[in-house]
């Protein structure tokens, strides 16, 4: 689903991985993390795809960076993302954007 965004300036984390063999808790926690990152302040939506060959990109959309920062300084979410770095993951990379125009159509 594509996130509703507001109109531009805001932020997006651009999360891309590449997942290891097997569920290994995966599937709950990221059920977790949506519903616990849904509740946070300046949180403005996500967007998430895998493909068949374990690559992933999840972008969240944020109201400013300090919102970003306490997400990422969340105790859950940062137990959560030590246990992808040790369990989940192969490879992965964060990125920080500052959205500056967005547009888009729809029938």
């Amino acid at each position: 689903m594509i996130a509703d965004t507001p109109a531009a300036p805001y932020y997006a984390v651009v999360f891309t991985s590449v997942r290891t063999e097997g569920d290994l808790g995966y599937g709950e926690a990221a059920a977790r993390m949506l519903e616990l990152v849904r509740e946070q302040p300046g949180f403005l939506g996500v967007e998430s795809a895998r493909g068949e060959d374990g690559l992933g990109i999840t972008v969240s959309y944020w109201a400013s960076e300090a919102a970003i920062l306490a997400w990422k300084h969340h105790p859950e979410h940062t137990a959560i993302r030590e246990r992808g770095r040790s369990t989940w993951y192969a490879r992965c990379h964060t990125r920080v954007c500052r959205v500056e125009r967005a547009y888009g159509f729809s029938l």
